[in-house]
C-alpha cells in the first residue's frame, strides 16, 4: 500500500511470512520452555525468529537483512527484542502498521507524538514545556505520552514501522540504537536551526555524538558530588564545613563516624563504597582509570582500577565483609524515608543532582551539604571529578515528520525551554548560558556544583 513520510511498505506476501516467522518462534517458545533455550542455546531463539522472518521477506520480495526503504535494520532489531513479550508487541505493530489504511490528515496543525518516560513532578515539567510550545506556534501540535519501558518500545515502534516523532530516552541508549539504525542523525538539522556544542556543556553533547555523528540532543543533565550528614559530622567532633578532600581523609573521616552498638553490630556508618552501588563499575575512575583505551583495547585490569578495588576492599577487612552486609541489609528502599542516607544510617553518599528532590520529599529536615568527591592524595589532577549522565530525545527513524519534530526538539534546547524544564525537575541546565533568575530561584542550594563538575569533567 502506498506510504508517506518514510513509512516502510513490505508486499502482502512478506508481511504473511513475518507474521508466520513471528508466530513460529513464538510457538517454539512455548513449547521448549524458553529460559531453558536461553541459557541452553544462547541466541537460538533470536536465530529462529530472525530466520524465519528473513525467510517470509525472502519469499514476498524484500531482500532479506537489507534494510528497508525507511532504514530500518529489522534483523538486528529483532536480534534485540527477541523474547516473548516483544515478539507479541512487535507483532501487534507491524500488523497495525501494515493493515490499517492511515486516513488523510485533516486540515489544521501537524501533530508530532512525543513519547516520554517521565511521571509525577518530572512529567509535570515536560507537559510545561509541550504547552509552552503548543502556545508558541499554531502549525505544530505536540501530543505527549507517558510511557513506561520507553526503551524497548520505542525500539519495538520503530521496528513495526509506526514510531513517535519524537522520543524520549536515556543517554546510554544511544549507540544501541544508532548502530540498529533505529534513530536519525540530527547533524543536518543542527546546522539548520544553529544548534552547536558550543553552546554545551561539553560532555553533555557529547553523549549524544557516536561514531562522529550527534543523534540525540539534552533534555535533563546530571552529575555527583560527595553528599555528606552535617549533624554526624558535628557528632564526631569533625567541622560540617570542612568537607574530606582526599581519598585518604574520606577514610578518616568514615572510621570515626562509624559506630558499633554494646554487641559489636554496626549501627552508623561513616561511608560505604557499595552504598548505593550504583557506580561501582566506575571507582577506578576515581583513582584515574579507564576500562578500555577509547579504540579497541580492554584496560580493565590497569593499575589505577586495580588500586581502586583494593580500596574498596580495605573497607570489608576493616569492618568485617559480614558485619557490613548484615547491617546494609536493614536499608529501606532508595525512594522512600528509609533510604540510608535519609535515615542518617550513613553519613556521606556518593550522589547526583536529584537526591535533593528526595530529600526535600522525604527528609526535609536533614542538615546536609554537597562536595566534590574526594580524590588519591598524590592524584590532585583527579580533582573534581564526577560522574555524568543525562536524558536525550530522539527522532525514531521512520517518523512521519521529522522536520517539525525537531523544531520541538530544538524549543527545548532554548535558553528558555531547558530553563522551565530543568527548574520544573530542579536540575541544573546542560547549557553554557544560563539565566542569572535560574540560579537565584532555584530550590537546590547546590545546583551550580553539580554544574560546575559537569563543566570540569571534559
Amino acid at each position: 500500500m502506498p506510504g508517506d513520510g518514510g513509512e516502510r511498505n513490505i508486499s502482502a506476501n512478506a508481511l504473511d511470512g513475518f507474521v508466520v516467522g513471528l508466530a513460529d518462534a513464538a510457538r517454539f517458545d512455548a513449547y521448549d520452555n524458553f529460559s531453558w533455550t536461553w541459557a541452553r542455546g544462547g541466541n537460538f531463539l533470536q536465530d529462529e525468529l530472525v530466520g524465519r522472518f528473513e525467510n517470509g521477506c525472502e519469499h514476498g520480495g524484500l531482500l532479506a537483512g537489507s534494510e528497508t526503504a525507511a532504514g530500518h535494520n529489522i534483523p538486528a532489531m529483532l536480534r534485540t527484542l527477541a523474547t516473548p513479550a516483544a515478539v507479541l508487541f512487535l507483532l501487534l505493530t507491524a500488523w497495525y502498521s501494515e493493515i490499517v489504511v492511515r486516513a488523510p490528515e485533516k486540515p489544521g496543525p501537524i501533530e508530532i507524538t512525543y513519547w516520554e518516560k517521565w511521571t509525577s513532578f518530572e512529567g509535570d515539567a515536560m507537559r510545561a514545556v509541550v504547552d509552552a510550545f503548543n502556545r508558541k506556534q499554531k502549525r505544530i501540535f505536540v501530543k505527549l505520552l507517558t510511557i513506561s519501558g520507553i526503551e524497548n518500545k520505542t525500539l519495538m515502534a520503530v521496528a513495526g514501522g509506526n514510531p513517535p516523532g519524537v522520543a524520549g530516552l536515556y543517554g546510554p541508549n544511544v549507540a544501541q540504537y544508532a548502530d540498529d539504525g533505529a534513530i536519525m542523525p540530527l547533524d543536518d538539522f543542527c546546522a539548520e536551526y544553529g544548534i552547536r556544542r558550543s553552546q554545551y556543556i561539553p560532555c553533555y553533547w557529547d553523549i549524544g555524538v557516536y561514531r562522529g555523528r550527534v543523534y540525540s540532543l539534552p533534555t535533563t543533565p546530571a552529575s555527583t558530588a560527595l553528599h555528606y550528614n552535617r549533624r554526624m559530622f558535628r557528632e564526631a567532633g569533625l567541622d560540617p564545613d570542612r568537607p574530606p578532600r582526599t581519598i585518604e581523609e574520606l577514610d578518616a573521616y568514615a572510621e570515626r563516624m562509624t559506630k558499633r552498638d554494646s554487641r559489636g553490630r554496626i549501627v552508623k556508618a561513616g561511608f560505604m563504597p557499595s552504598e548505593p552501588g550504583w557506580w561501582n563499575w566506575g571507582w577506578g575512575c576515581v583513582f584515574g582509570g579507564k576500562l578500555w583505551d577509547g579504540k579497541s583495547r580492554i584496560t580493565a585490569n590497569c593499575p589505577e582500577n586495580i588500586r581502586a578495588f583494593e580500596w574498596i576492599r580495605s573497607y570489608s577487612v576493616k569492618y568485617g565483609a559480614n558485619d557490613l552486609q548484615t547491617f546494609r541489609s536493614g536499608f529501606g528502599n532508595f525512594s522512600s524515608p528509609q533510604n540510608a542516607f535519609l535515615a542518617e544510617q550513613v553519613a556521606m553518599e556518593i550522589q547526583g543532582v536529584w537526591m535533593h528532590n528526595f530529600i526535600a520529599m522525604y527528609a526535609p529536615k536533614l542538615d546536609w551539604a554537597a562536595a566534590p568527591f574526594p580524590y588519591p592524595a598524590d592524584r590532585p589532577d583527579l580533582a573534581n571529578h564526577t560522574f555524568v549522565d543525562e536524558d536525550v530525545l530522539v527522532i525514531p527513524r521512520g517518523a512521519r515528520h521529522p522536520r517539525e519534530a525537531f523544531e520541538f526538539v530544538a524549543y527545548v534546547q532554548s535558553q528558555e525551554g531547558m530553563e522551565l524544564l530543568c527548574m520544573g525537575q530542579r536540575k541544573h541546565t546542560p547549557l553554557i548560558k544560563v539565566s542569572d533568575r535560574f540560579w537565584k530561584t532555584h530550590p537546590n542550594p547546590y545546583v551550580k556544583l553539580f554544574a560546575r563538575l559537569a563543566n570540569s569533567s571534559t
